[in-house]
């Protein structure tokens, strides 16, 4: 199966070698932007002009707070990223619980999941033209925290130490509560490493397919359809009966978002 490669940054993260990185073959990154109502990651203009000046695929993530105020976690990301979110851009609700359970008290399964799909519908309506989507563990989509429909970016560890992306591409694609993820983040060590299953071709042409015309290719967003039949621009349809937008997963929880 053909997949590409990317990493995720945030705050904890430094300036990177942008060279080094393509070298071992990154063609996408995903950027932390904001968290909970007010706060916005200090390295985010950084790192996300970092990785459009080195010509990857871009994208940037929110980390919730499902007990505070949705529109106003929604209005605080789109914000911090709207100087950057351009065509190909992709969106991201990072929904996971801290260590400490505190961005989660008070709420109960139901009221989470309201939550998350509200934080992703505001900002696909701020960025109609673009892919919204969604990073989470198995614990929360067993627990009905997550759209079904919105892409999935899929956390989770099977190996010690730092894995490769050679050991990622060769492994079975995880399929989480029969779920199968569009990226797999696979490790954290020496940096937040994933895979997508799609050349990089075709992950360019999905990430840029929403700012279509409607006549051309199908608008699929988090709260609508799946993805399944829409066809590709610029690149061979042959692969895209296999983008999935399913749901799942389970990693181990991390302070660093």
């Amino acid at each position: 199966m053909s997949t590409c490669r990317g990493i995720d940054l945030s705050v904890y993260q430094g300036v990177q070698d942008w060279d080094a990185r393509k070298a071992e073959g990154v063609v996408f990154a995903f950027a932390k932007a904001s968290e909970g109502e007010h706060t916005r990651d200090t390295h985010f203009k950084t790192h996300i002009t970092g990785i459009k000046n080195a010509g990857l695929i871009p994208g940037a993530y929110h980390f919730a707070w499902p007990n505070q105020d949705v529109a106003t976690e929604a209005a605080n990301y789109i914000a911090a990223v709207k100087a950057y979110a351009g065509d190909g851009f992709i969106h991201w609700l990072d929904l996971e619980p801290r260590s400490d359970g505190t961005n989660y008290a008070g709420r109960t399964n139901a009221q989470i999941a309201a939550w998350a799909e509200r934080w992703i519908a505001l900002v696909q309506e701020a960025y109609p033209d673009r892919r919204v989507g969604i990073y989470t563990s198995g614990d929360d989509i067993a627990k009905g925290h997550a759209p079904a429909d919105a892409p999935l970016w899929y956390p989770a560890y099977p190996w010690s130490g730092s894995p490769s992306y050679a050991e990622a591409e060769a492994a079975t694609r995880p399929s989480p509560s029969g779920r199968t993820p569009l990226f797999w983040q696979f490790t954290s060590s020496p940096l937040d490493r994933s895979i997508c299953y799609l050349t990089s071709d075709e992950l360019r042409a999905w990430a840029g397919s929403a700012a279509a015309e409607e006549d051309d290719v199908p608008i699929c967003t988090s709260l609508g359809k799946t993805l399944d039949q829409a066809p590709v621009r610029g690149a061979g349809t042959a692969r895209w009966a296999e983008f999935s937008t399913a749901v799942g997963g389970r990693r181990p929880v991390r302070q660093d978002k």
